[in-house]
């Protein structure tokens, strides 16, 4: 079952101004994460998947 994923691709970017990763398989990106970091701590974890919503960072 393992080889009928695809390869995950996790990038890093700055996402609205905070720390993020982006989840990309294949050319398309699946969630764009953000990190809101305090005292060098991750606070807050935001995950959007709604492609109506991530437009910007699709390729």
């Amino acid at each position: 079952m393992a080889g009928l994923a695809g390869r995950l691709d996790l990038l890093e970017r700055t996402v609205n101004g905070q720390p993020g990763l982006v989840a990309v398989n294949g050319g398309q990106v699946l969630t764009v994460y953000a990190f809101d970091i305090d005292e060098s701590r991750i606070r807050c974890i935001w995950a959007m998947r709604n492609p109506d919503k991530r437009r910007s960072w699709s390729s």
